[in-house]
């Protein structure tokens, strides 16, 4: 058995911050999309903007996505390749 535990460590705090199902949908859209800001998030999921926030942030924490400011709001993208990779495959159609 391979005994890297730091890498197991690490996979197993990307799978954490997935394992939520606005989280893991956010993920997919933005992939989907190229990405988008909160407004849009909240338009198409139909969550509040404060529930959005908070799963975004947790996914700004793991390194999963990153945004980028356009005037007053920010863009958010996917940046995580291994998270490109795997969603592709729990969503083949998302390619």
């Amino acid at each position: 058995m391979d005994t890297n535990t730091k890498a197991y460590l690490d996979l197993a705090e990307l799978l954490k911050a997935l394992a939520h199902p606005l989280r893991l949908c956010i993920v997919r859209g933005l992939l989907q999309k190229g990405g988008c800001n909160v407004s849009h998030m909240q338009e198409c999921l139909g969550a509040p903007q404060s529930t959005i926030s908070q799963h975004l942030q947790k996914l700004r924490a793991a390194g999963i996505i990153t945004g980028t400011r356009k005037g007053l709001e920010v863009q958010y993208q996917v940046s995580d390749p291994t998270v490109i990779e795997l969603i592709h495959v729990l969503f083949p159609d998302s390619k």
